[in-house]
């Protein structure tokens, strides 16, 4: 068995929500080298950052950088900062939502078409892996997307460009697996207008989320970003072998 990954280094990116706020609150526990939390919000940010730090699961070196992810500007300043800071990076959880595009051949081509949440995805993936492959042991990523895109006609892009990813990745040691989530606790849910009529219906949001669990399409529970962070940790672990792949955690919806 490998020996343990000393001083883990981790960075999250829409961490001032959701998926990434509860990793935030798994990793903060685990990443002793230092976490970065990426978020467009400094508001949302700073609550996080407080939040860890309420509960004792804040390491001693943490950074907040308020950052567009679609933006290549930013996130080479990004780069330049995390060198400068922590010298490399063990850990990433991206999270977003890609709509399908056309299929292509390398990272390179991916970050030139398609929505703004593939773009944001793509361009995490790129400029986020070079910090790994100098690493010894190398370094684990997980993209966090919505199942949704699984049951769309070429709803495979999302899963193609992680696996292109971890093609690119697989000589330097670097996994890239992604989690695909169906119905969850996430803001993004809570602002979709069919969903706010099914909690004034039901009179609120978790009776609504439970309405949900109860429809014909075969939705065994709802997931919580806690739920979901402790999957997306052991795939992080040195402990898991697996890259390449997407483990769909929406209680049967795309079946």
């Amino acid at each position: 068995m490998e020996a343990e990954r000393l001083d883990a280094i981790a960075i999250i990116t829409g961490a001032g929500s959701g998926i990434g706020a509860a990793c935030a609150r798994e990793l903060g526990r685990r990443a002793e080298g230092g976490l970065i939390l990426v978020d467009e919000s400094e508001e949302a940010l700073a609550r996080v950052a407080d939040d860890l730090e309420t509960h004792n699961a804040a390491p001693e070196r943490m950074s907040m950088l308020a950052i567009d992810v679609t933006d290549r500007a930013r996130w080479a300043q990004a780069v330049e900062f995390i060198r400068a800071q922590y010298g490399r990076l063990d850990w990433a959880v991206i999270n977003g939502a890609a709509e399908p595009t056309q299929l292509a051949g390398d990272l390179v081509d991916w970050g030139r078409s398609g929505s703004a949440d593939l773009e944001g995805v793509t361009l995490s993936l790129r400029t986020l892996m070079p910090l790994m492959r100098s690493n010894l042991k190398g370094g684990a990523i997980v993209v966090a997307a919505s199942a949704a895109a699984l049951k769309e006609k070429g709803g495979a892009t999302l899963q193609h460009v992680m696996r292109v990813a971890a093609s690119e990745g697989a000589a330097d040691k670097v996994r890239v697996n992604a989690i695909a989530p169906g119905v969850t606790e996430l803001p993004m849910l809570a602002a979709q207008p069919w969903f706010k009529e099914l909690v004034q219906k039901e009179g609120g949001a978790r009776e609504a989320l439970e309405a949900i669990a109860r429809l014909p399409t075969p939705i065994a529970r709802y997931a919580s970003g806690d739920n979901l962070s402790k999957l997306i940790l052991m795939l992080l672990s040195d402990e898991s072998q697996i890259s390449g792949a997407t483990l769909v955690v929406d209680g049967g919806y795309t079946l």
